[in-house]
Formats: structure tokens, sequence, C-alpha cells
């Protein structure tokens, strides 16, 4: 139960922090409360128009790769952050929307799909070694030392259907 806390901290405390942040804000005298509501309604317009933007160019970068014959792993992780940094944005608060917004950059949202698929790939990779007993496999290195993958070698016999030998094994 590790993810716990994190679902603790996420919907437990940070709405408490987001509603503080806001009363105070909204109760500055330099500020307040119409600027506040001005200013949580901008972020969800410039937080859609980001993610329309965004997404559209980490889509085009998807097709393209694909097209290319590679795997799109950066832009898939890159699409996850996008539509958690537009549901962030859409959210009414201050921290949620500088937390949206580091997910829609493009400096910092591909800094963090990295190290989110960093992270992954070691942890998989430690997960398939324990299973093999320690040993590791390097897919690569396999795949390029067989020569051709679709060769299948094997023997067959032909055997009729009514035959006393397959009669006897059947039962």
């Amino acid at each position: 139960m590790r993810s716990f806390p994190i679902f603790a901290i996420l919907f437990l405390v940070l709405p408490i922090v987001e509603i503080v942040i806001l009363i105070k804000i909204g109760s500055d005298a330099m500020l307040g409360p119409l600027w506040t509501i001005f200013l949580v309604v901008l972020t969800a317009i410039v937080g859609a128009f980001l993610l329309r933007q965004q997404g559209l160019s980490t889509l085009a970068r998807l097709k393209s790769n694909m097209s290319q014959g590679k795997i799109p792993a950066q832009e898939m992780v890159e699409g996850v952050l996008l539509a958690v940094g537009g549901a962030l944005l859409m959210t009414p608060g201050f921290v949620t929307d500088t937390m949206g917004f580091f997910c829609l950059l493009p400096f910092s949202r591909q800094f963090i799909a990295k190290n989110i698929m960093k992270r992954s790939s070691v942890k998989m990779q430690e997960g398939i070694n324990a299973q093999m007993g320690g040993f590791s496999y390097d897919y690569q290195t396999h795949a390029s030392q067989r020569q051709d993958t679709n060769i299948v070698e094997g023997e067959y016999t032909e055997v009729e259907e009514n035959t006393p030998e397959l009669t006897n094994k059947r039962k």
C-alpha cells in the first residue's frame, strides 16, 4: 500500500492547501476576490489552449515515429502527462495550476517523461532479472544474433485418421 500516502495527499491535503491559498489571495487588498476569480478562469483558458497545441504536436510526433517503425514510448508518456496537466489546469486553484503548467510546457513535460521512462525501465529490468534468477537477458543482442526469424525447423509425419495407432493413442 505504498500509493496510499500519495492519494491521501492528493485528495485530502491538496484541496485544503488550495482553499487556504485562494482565501489568502482573495482577501488580500491588492488582488481581491474578483481578480482571484479572473486569474483562476484565465489559467483554465490558457491551459486549454496549451493542451490543444501541445496535444496536436505530440500526436504528430507519435504518428511520425510510428510511420518510421519506431516505438513512440516518449510520446505516449507525454500524452498521459498532457491529460493530467489538462485536468490539473481545469481544477480551480493555484497549486494545481502550477503543477498543470509543468505537465503542459514542452521542456518540463519532456524532462518528466524521460525520468518516468528511466525509472520504469529500471524497475522493469529489475523485475525481469528477479524472475530469471538474477540473469539478465538482452533482447536486442539476442535478436541480432539470430539469422532469420521466419524459418522454423521441424519434422512431421502424416497420419491418416482411422489408423489403429491413432485410435489406440486416443483411448
